[in-house]
């Protein structure tokens, strides 16, 4: 934790430094905003959004911004002082982005902060800038869409070129457009209540009475999707471990696993352990869950949450899922394997992830991808099931990934049709199902149920 600070701080400062610090490469975006955030710890609620929203925004719509600064200012993007992008950049977002910021407050405020930095004399060159784009922002003109269609998805929807290629040729032209422009939407925050739909209607009265935004989720009766508090740790029912922040296709895992009384379930990359106590509660007190992470940073995580949830049936232990271990071997009756992906499905919720992915990257991480399944195939018993599983939308991590499971170790892909909600049985019959934003609702997901066939 962080010193908390007892001066109140100008908000734009903070995001400005918050971005200057980003762009240094000295630490993810999201790991900077919950620093200051836990920093400025009195700060009142409105703030605390502000900072927030207006630092990811800026970091989700960075392309996006500098097409736009590149088309008002004389000075290129790439050749700015360091400081003054990242303080164009963010007012830029409050005025294209931000409707409820007056345009004269964000550059009133920039020209205040660039007066009180080593640029001064820079102030009259901001305001230029950012007055220009106040006056423009209805006539910018935009990449053409059809002469130049990736450079157009890219502009439009902030996304690399690479990646936006990458989405296109997985996924069709169409799809990939209305999966770049979900990614930009506010999401919000799925939990899985531990209870009956008494309990979810009870629960989801009290939030709504706090000031939260609560809707039941289509696909299953104990989700519901919050928006609008302050977090998660604030609603009613956390301390007592009354529900569990999941995202919907996470619960889809232990939904379709069809765990059994008294079953050993495996969890090989299991922080922070939403499917892990997901199957716990299934489970209902009998069988057991052993849930492993690779470091104890991680697994500390997962036995966070097995307090305030107040969960018996779960061990957690630190392993490293590359390495085998033979006190594993045939254990588990089901096995989940959510392992380390490229995370294309959360970008959304994680938007500084887009920027460093690489196509060498999202090679990599396959060859991770199979020397961990290698492992996690020889910890399920005979006739046991593996549910395999990525928060990313590349086929490669995907259905090729499934189908080297059943080529390399004879596993038998288990249709899903009777088990998954109404509306993704087809898609789900053959046993695997991409879940993909915009499409979907949930982020960016893949899925699939695997047999092992009994010797």
């Amino acid at each position: 934790m962080g010193r908390k600070e007892t001066a109140q701080p100008n908000v734009r400062e903070i995001v400005l430094e918050i971005l200057c610090r980003e762009s240094q490469g000295r630490a993810y975006g999201s790991g900077l905003i919950q620093e200051a955030l836990r920093r400025y710890d009195g700060l009142d609620g409105r703030q605390k959004a502000f900072i927030k929203r207006t630092a990811e925004g800026t970091i989700e719509r960075r392309i996006t911004i500098d097409y736009v600064l590149d088309c008002y200012s004389k000075v290129p993007v790439a050749k700015m002082k360091p400081y003054i992008r990242e303080l164009l950049r963010m007012s830029c977002c409050q005025i294209l982005f931000m409707e409820h910021i007056p345009d004269a407050a964000a550059c009133d405020e920039a020209v205040r902060l660039a007066g009180r930095s080593p640029y001064r004399g820079l102030r009259g060159y901001v305001n230029g800038v950012l007055r220009s784009i106040v006056r423009e922002k209805e006539n910018i003109v935009w990449p053409d869409q059809t002469a130049d269609r990736l450079r157009y998805l890219s502009v439009r929807y902030s996304m690399p070129v690479p990646l936006a290629a990458h989405l296109r040729e997985a996924y069709g032209d169409a799809r990939c457009e209305t999966v770049l422009r979900a990614l930009l939407e506010s999401r919000p925050v799925s939990v899985r209540v531990r209870g009956n739909a008494e309990e979810a209607g009870r629960l989801a009265a009290l939030w709504r009475e706090a000031g939260a935004v609560v809707t039941a989720h289509p696909y299953l009766p104990y989700a519901l999707s919050v928006s609008g508090s302050e977090g998660v740790e604030h609603l009613a029912g956390y301390r007592e471990g009354a529900f569990a922040v999941q995202d919907v296709s996470s619960m889809l895992v232990v939904e379709n696993a069809g765990i059994r009384p008294g079953d050993t379930v495996l969890d090989v990359c299991a922080s922070p352990g939403g499917k892990t106590f997901h199957a716990a509660d299934v489970l209902a007190g009998t069988g057991q869950v052993i849930a492993c992470d690779v470091s104890s940073r991680k697994t500390d995580r997962i036995e966070e949450n097995k307090r305030r949830l107040r969960t018996r049936n779960v061990s957690v232990s630190v392993r490293d899922a590359r390495v085998y271990d033979s006190a594993l071997a045939e254990c588990a009756d089901v096995l989940l394997a959510d392992v380390p992906c490229s995370g294309l499905g959360v970008i959304g919720r994680k938007p500084d992830i887009k920027y460093r992915i690489t196509p060498e990257s999202m090679r990599e991480i396959t060859a991770l991808q199979r020397d961990i399944l290698r492992n996690a195939v020889r910890y399920l018993k005979p006739g046991g099931i593996m549910m395999y599983s990525t928060c990313t939308m590349n086929p490669a991590e995907n259905e090729q990934m499934a189908d080297w499971l059943c080529e390399t170790f004879g596993m038998e892909k288990v249709s899903m049709a009777d088990t998954m909600p109404k509306p993704l049985q087809q898609e789900a019959a053959a046993g695997t199902l991409q879940l993909l934003p915009g499409i979907h609702e949930t982020d960016g997901f893949f899925l699939a149920k695997l047999y092992k066939k009994q010797s």
